[in-house]
């Protein structure tokens, strides 16, 4: 596989972002702040991301989480988010195993990702593994997810597209404390931080968050 090549993303076809209740923090509302994060990363050169989407894979890919994970949830970037192709290809050489997230009804399901998997289009225009690929994954198998975002705070605090995916995937971290994996960190550009993002009872917390400059822990 030549790399790993997406089609352009279609940003009419995503879900109301306004679906979740309006929170007055540093922005007007959450919709305001996703409008304008979205709007900022979509206003990035090709160039400018490709260069951001190299330095997190260098940096990440040694860093001693990664290193000692073997199983790993990425995602292929849309709409503007940080791109995680070249740090799947490097993950991918040092023989780790990559699963990409799957819509299933209002959640997720984690696939295989190799150089030959198939893609197909999800509802939003998302390219994710056929549904009907065997070996799902049980989410407590995963090592670690690395889940895309539009903000985030130096608490953990995760500001997503509205859908809730994540969230209802992983809810079972948040009453379960007890089960430990898999550990989720956010991939983001360092202007994704915010100075705080309200907490809503729906919101599972990050482990940390990495972008070009580094992968900073919060637990």
């Amino acid at each position: 596989m030549e790399g790993i090549t997406v089609s352009p993303p279609d940003t009419r076809r995503y879900p109301n972002p306004d679906a979740r209740t309006s929170v007055s923090i540093t922005y007007p509302s959450r919709r305001t702040l996703r409008t304008a994060m979205r709007r900022r990363r979509r206003a990035l050169c090709a160039r400018e991301r490709r260069r951001c989407g190299e330095l997190l894979a260098r940096r990440l890919s040694a860093n001693p989480l990664l290193l000692r994970s073997r199983r790993i949830a990425c995602y292929l970037a849309n709409d503007g988010e940080m791109d995680l192709a070249p740090l799947i290809e490097r993950l991918w050489r040092r023989g780790k195993q990559i699963y990409l997230p799957a819509l299933h009804g209002a959640a997720l399901w984690f696939l295989p990702f190799t150089p030959h998997t198939r893609l197909a289009h999800n509802r939003f225009g998302i390219p994710e593994p056929d549904l009907n690929a065997p070996h799902r994954t049980a989410l407590r198998a995963l090592d670690l997810v690395l889940m895309p975002l539009v903000a985030f705070d130096s608490n953990g605090n995760r500001l997503g597209m509205g859908g809730g995916f994540y969230d209802r995937t992983f809810a079972y971290l948040r009453t379960s404390p007890a089960w430990a994996r898999p550990r989720l960190i956010g991939t983001a550009y360092a202007f994704q931080r915010v100075p705080a993002l309200a907490v809503q009872p729906w919101d599972v917390p990050l482990g940390g968050v990495a972008t070009e400059r580094g992968l900073e822990q919060f637990t």
